[in-house]
C-alpha cells in the first residue's frame, strides 16, 4: 500500500507542502491585485523594484539589444552613404548611359534624331549631351603633363566645380583644371596654358584660359581629365567635314533605379550601328567595389543580430529560473502552459523592444550628429570622399525594428516550452 501510494501525483509531506507554498504564493499574488491576463503580470514582475541578480542580466540584454540594433543603423546609413556618394560622383562626371558607335569610331553629330529621342523618352530622360575624348598634353611655363581633354557642350554643367572666374573673354578659350593638375603645374585661375594635340603626323597647338577648377574626389579624373569647349576639339577633328562629329552622347536620367530597361527601351530606338551602355557596366570597377560594400553589410547585420538574439534568448532563460517557484504555483492552481509562456513572451517582449527603441534612437541620433558635423575623417584617395557619408532611408529603420522584434518572438518559442517540463512538486524544491 506504502508503494502504490507513493506511486501518486505527491507523497503526503508533498502535497501538505504544496498546500502551504500556494497559500503563500496566493498572498503575493493579492498584491498584484485580482490580475487575469498574462500581459498584466508580466508587466507586474518585469517593473517590480524588488532587488535581484537578475535585474543585472535584464539591464546586460537591453544594453546588448540596443548596441546590436544601433550598429545594424549605422552600418545601414554609412553603407547607403558609400553607395550613393560614390555613385552620384560617377554619374554626375559621365551620366547614367553613353551612347557610341558600335566600332568605335565618331559619329555624326544628328541633332533630330537626338532630340526625337528626348520626346520619346521625356519622363525617363534629363539630358542628353553630346561628348569628345582627346588626348592631349597641358603646357605651363616648363611643366607638361599628359591628360584627356573632355570636349563638353555650352549646356552641360560643368560637375564639381570649386573655383569659377567671374572674368568673361571671349577671345580667349576656356579650359576647367582639376586642382590635383593645377597644384601639381602651379596653374591658378585666368592663366593662359597650351594643349598639343597630334593630328595625323602633326602637332597642332591651341592656347586656353583657366575659367575654372574642379575636385571630384576620384584621383582617376582628378590626374587625367580637363574640360574644354565641344566646339573646340570638333575644329581640329573635322577640319574639312561638312558634318561635325562627336565621340558620343552622354544620357542624364531622371531617376536611376531602373537604368537597365531604360537603356534597353533607349537601344530599341537608336540606329542599327549606335549602341548603348550603362555607366555601372562602362566602370564596373567602381561600382563592382560599391556593390561589394552590400556584401559587408549584410555580414555586420547577421552577427549584430545574432548577439542580440542570444543575448534575449540567455536572459530569458535566466528569468525563467527564477521564476520556477511562480511557475509551479500558477501549475497548481491550474493554469494552463500556454498561459504561463505568455507571461514569460510579454515579459521578453518588453525586454527586446526597450533595446530595439534605445537602439533606434541611438543610431539615428549618431548618424544624425555624423551627417551633421562630419567629425569622422577618410582617405579621400582610398575611399573616394573625404568625410564618413551617411544616408539615412526611413523604410530600412522601420524594417529593422520590425525584423528585430519578429526574429525575438520566434526566438522566445524555444526557451519557453520548457515550461512543460517543471512539476509543481519540483517547484517547491527549488523555492
Amino acid at each position: 500500500m506504502e508503494g502504490s501510494h507513493e506511486q501518486g501525483h505527491f507523497t503526503r509531506y508533498e502535497s501538505k507542502l504544496l498546500f502551504i507554498h500556494i497559500q503563500r504564493k496566493k498572498l503575493d499574488l493579492i498584491k498584484i491585485k485580482p490580475l487575469s491576463s498574462a500581459f498584466d503580470i508580466a508587466k507586474k514582475i518585469s517593473f517590480s523594484t524588488s532587488k535581484s541578480y537578475t535585474g543585472i542580466i535584464v539591464k546586460l540584454a537591453m544594453i546588448a539589444t540596443s548596441i546590436s540594433v544601433a550598429a545594424i543603423i549605422l552600418t545601414l546609413s554609412i553603407v547607403n552613404g558609400f553607395q550613393y556618394s560614390i555613385s552620384n560622383k560617377v554619374f554626375s562626371f559621365w551620366g547614367h548611359i553613353r551612347i557610341e558607335s558600335v566600332n568605335g569610331r565618331p559619329l555624326p553629330q544628328n541633332d533630330s534624331l537626338i532630340q526625337q529621342l528626348k520626346l520619346q523618352n521625356k519622363e525617363l530622360i534629363q539630358n542628353i549631351t553630346p561628348f569628345i575624348h582627346q588626348s592631349t598634353v597641358i603646357g605651363y611655363q616648363k611643366e607638361i603633363e599628359g591628360v584627356v581633354a573632355k570636349g563638353i557642350s555650352a549646356q552641360e554643367p560643368i560637375p564639381f566645380l570649386i573655383k569659377e572666374s567671374t572674368i568673361i573673354d571671349s577671345h580667349q578659350h576656356p579650359i576647367i583644371l582639376s586642382d590635383v593638375l593645377a597644384r601639381k603645374l602651379n596653374i591658378d585661375l585666368h592663366k593662359n596654358v597650351k594643349l598639343y594635340f597630334l593630328n595625323g603626323t602633326q602637332v597642332q597647338q591651341r592656347s586656353f584660359k583657366v575659367t575654372g577648377i574642379y575636385h571630384s574626389g576620384i584621383d582617376d579624373y582628378d590626374q587625367k581629365f580637363v574640360m574644354v569647349p565641344l566646339i573646340d576639339l570638333q575644329q581640329l577633328q573635322n577640319n574639312n567635314a561638312s558634318i561635325p562629329t562627336v565621340d558620343g552622347y552622354t544620357i542624364t536620367l531622371r531617376n536611376v533605379d531602373n537604368i537597365d530597361s531604360i537603356k534597353n527601351k533607349i537601344q530599341s530606338q537608336l540606329p542599327s550601328n549606335w549602341v548603348s551602355t550603362t555607366i555601372p557596366n562602362y566602370y564596373p570597377q567602381i561600382f563592382d567595389w560599391i556593390g561589394v560594400q552590400n556584401i559587408n553589410r549584410n555580414v555586420a547585420i547577421t552577427i549584430m543580430l545574432l548577439i542580440a538574439i542570444i543575448n534575449l534568448v540567455t536572459c530569458l532563460f535566466i528569468l525563467m529560473l527564477e521564476r520556477i517557484p511562480m511557475i509551479g504555483s500558477f501549475s497548481a492552481m491550474g493554469a494552463s502552459h500556454g498561459f504561463i509562456r505568455k507571461i514569460f513572451m510579454y515579459q521578453a517582449s518588453f525586454i527586446a523592444w526597450t533595446g530595439v527603441l534605445t537602439g533606434c534612437l541611438v543610431g539615428i541620433g549618431l548618424s544624425l550628429l555624423q551627417l551633421k558635423f562630419g567629425w569622422i575623417q577618410l582617405d579621400e584617395s582610398a575611399y573616394f570622399v573625404k568625410t564618413l557619408p551617411i544616408k539615412i532611408v526611413p523604410l530600412q529603420i522601420i524594417g529593422v525594428m520590425l525584423g528585430t522584434a519578429v526574429i525575438s518572438y520566434i526566438s522566445f518559442l524555444l526557451p519557453t516550452l520548457w515550461v512543460k517540463r517543471i512539476s509543481p512538486a519540483s517547484a517547491i524544491r527549488f523555492d
